[in-house]
């Protein structure tokens, strides 16, 4: 299943590359990386189909995608870090196509949004120990 899922993620990844620029649609570079630099952008671009608007998330439907509106799993940025950089359950990696410092960033965006208040920072050092970049 995991490979199923890494492989529908580069097939979705690659056809972005020639996609028409529509407000919501993620951009990436001609090295399947995302542009978007901001944690807002990011989340608006790439989380948000699953997570949703909002940070809600999804229970029923095509599939199950965990609310991150108030989760006490994210009180530490560890655990955000790594999910994006290792994936968990269906959710891929993503340290593939998303620089440090945009991982930092989309990690500090929900976990200071969407009821959250977590102020501990994830800070570049943080996600490098995590991608060993």
């Amino acid at each position: 299943m995991k490979t199923l899922t890494r492989l529908a993620l580069a097939l979705g990844v690659s056809s972005l590359v020639s996609m028409p620029l529509v407000a919501g649609t993620p951009t990436v570079s001609e090295s399947s990386t995302f542009e978007q630099t901001s944690g807002e952008d990011l989340y608006n671009s790439i989380c948000q189909g699953c997570h949703m608007e909002g940070g809600k998330g999804a229970d029923s439907g095509a599939g199950y995608y965990p609310a991150l509106a108030n989760n006490p799993k994210l009180a530490a940025p560890g655990y955000p870090i790594y999910v994006l950089t290792n994936g968990l359950g269906g959710m891929p990696s993503f340290k593939r196509y998303l620089s440090d410092e945009q991982i930092m960033e989309v990690v500090n965006y929900v976990r200071t949004n969407f009821g959250n208040d977590y102020q501990q920072k994830a800070t570049l050092e943080d996600v490098k120990m995590m991608t060993n970049r």
